[in-house]
């Protein structure tokens, strides 16, 4: 049974994602030397949906060079000797190169900052429920202890009663005594 963090799995899976933008790169670089636009790394890249990086790869880079290599032979001497058209080719590829590294930078910038707006939800949804949670023991431990106090209240309410009659009880007994010990005092 695999998982979905099996390693062999997902080695799999990049090596067949791999697989296939080779071989879009591939079918890209034919269509392109087949209607004669000029090959360059970046517009094969351009062309198949995938990296620069990948058109200068070995494997894929042999294939350019060698389409670039045909196209060249079979330009004109014109085409051929003209630098103008050359440097202004580069200027164009530069241009391109410098537009998508903005675009990477601005998909980069976005990307950041839904990571930090999703990561911000997700910390007060935590802190939300921890905080109901908390709030909730806090009102039960508040109604037990007032529940306890109502109690302990009842309590003294009893014990001071009880106090006052044995106070009371207490000098009752004591004026009590004393007439006993005066009579006794004064029968002798």
């Amino acid at each position: 049974m695999n998982r979905s963090g099996n390693p062999v799995t997902l080695a799999q899976a990049r090596r067949r994602n791999s697989l296939d933008k080779r071989q879009r790169t591939l079918t890209a670089l034919a269509a392109l030397e087949h209607d004669g636009t000029k090959i360059t790394f970046t517009a094969v890249a351009r062309a198949a949906g995938v990296s620069t990086w990948l058109t200068y790869t070995p494997g894929i880079r042999e294939h350019i060079e060698a389409a670039q290599r045909r196209q060249h032979a079979a330009a004109t001497p014109d085409q051929r000797t003209e630098p103008r058209t050359a440097a202004a080719a580069l200027r164009v590829e530069l241009n391109l190169a410098r537009q998508e590294t903005r675009q990477l930078r601005a998909d980069r910038d976005r990307l950041n900052t839904a990571v930090r707006h999703q990561l911000g939800q997700q910390l007060d949804a935590l802190a939300d429920s921890d905080l109901a949670t908390r709030v909730d023991e806090l009102t039960q431990t508040n109604q037990q202890l007032a529940d306890q106090l109502r109690q302990v209240a009842a309590e003294n309410t009893t014990l001071r009663e009880r106090l006052a009659i044995a106070e009371a009880d207490l000098t009752a007994a004591r004026t009590s005594l004393r007439r006993m010990i005066r009579t006794e005092n004064t029968a002798r």
